[in-house]
């Protein structure tokens, strides 16, 4: 299948550079939370967010538009300044995503929420200014700064990702901090995985993505 093969919907800090790594090094083109400028010559695509151009292929007729240029998609989300995207979280784009390729593969990294909360606590003002500030799906303006509502919402959304896909083999989620999650994602996209470890690890020593940076 030419074009993106496989899409993570895993929340921020749950391991989205580490996913990207591995793919990577399994000898796929990655976008992890930008295009970028090294991967295309379009001034207008190039430095944009992921989660930008699948809404606007979206709005176009195909929400995979504007990134096929990739094989997979690590981190969709955006929570910068005033631009906040939750793809990821979007039961419309999931949709379209899976009736514009029918055999695309579906990824959502996975940790606790506990240690996924605290992740986004710790990380660049996340948990207690972005997300609270953010209008997120499950996450309206005002919530997200105690670890009680992000864990409740952070459950949430995984709980909705196996409402819609239930047993479809298509979809994996991924515990990453599992022992056989390298074995897992390697069966799942059918390519051995030179690599997997810890990627942007934050100072606290979990394993972790940029998220919405």
């Amino acid at each position: 299948m030419r074009g993106v093969k496989c899409v993570n919907l895993g929340l921020p800090k749950t391991g989205t550079t580490t996913l990207a790594f591995a793919l990577e090094k399994a000898g796929w083109r990655v976008a992890d939370h930008k295009v970028r400028r090294i991967h295309t010559r379009d001034p207008g695509l190039g430095g944009t967010f992921v989660g930008r151009q699948l809404y606007n292929g979206y709005f176009e007729g195909d929400p995979f538009k504007y990134v096929d240029l990739y094989d997979a998609l690590s981190e969709i989300s955006v929570l910068k300044g005033d631009t906040s995207l939750w793809p990821q979280c979007d039961y419309a784009m999931i949709k379209a995503m899976r009736l514009a390729r029918p055999d695309m593969l579906f990824v959502a990294t996975w940790r606790p929420a506990e240690e996924t909360s605290d992740s986004m606590r710790r990380w660049n003002n996340l948990g207690s200014d972005r997300l609270p500030a953010g209008a997120i799906p499950g996450l309206p303006l005002g919530y997200g700064a105690s670890d009680s509502e992000r864990i409740q919402w952070i459950n949430g959304h995984y709980d909705m990702l196996n409402d819609i896909f239930g047993d479809d083999p298509r979809y994996l989620r991924l515990d990453v901090g599992a022992e056989n999650a390298r074995a897992q994602l390697a069966a799942h996209v059918g390519r051995k995985l030179p690599w997997w470890g810890k990627m942007n690890v934050n100072s606290g020593g979990d394993t972790a993505s940029k998220g919405a940076a």
